[in-house]
């Protein structure tokens, strides 16, 4: 899906590493990797503020945002698997569930 914030965001990290001199086809594939508006931003902020002096901190940096993003999807969903799991121990399987309890 590819709203008008996501294309702002892909459009400025492009524009940002072509401005430090990288070819564009580095930009692009930097941010299709990166893939998410968030992580492009972030990307586009550590540019800015760290400067890094060479393409392989650039992909370095885009590895390590990726990292902290599968790492923070990863988590959501182990929450989200232990919460059904802790709905399950609280309410049961339903109607189903009592009855074999009085077996």
């Amino acid at each position: 899906m590819m709203n008008e914030d996501w294309k702002r965001a892909y459009e400025e990290l492009v524009r940002t590493i072509v401005k430090m001199g990288y070819p564009q086809e580095f930009a692009q594939a930097i941010a299709e990797n990166l893939g998410s508006e968030k992580t492009m931003s972030r990307m586009t902020g550590y540019l800015h503020n760290a400067k890094p002096r060479s393409a392989e901190e650039i992909a370095d940096e885009m590895l390590a945002i990726c990292d902290d993003r599968s790492r923070w999807i990863k988590n959501k969903e182990a929450e989200e698997s232990n919460s059904r799991y802790n709905e399950l121990l609280n309410h049961g399987l339903g109607a189903d569930d009592a009855a074999q309890r009085r077996i």
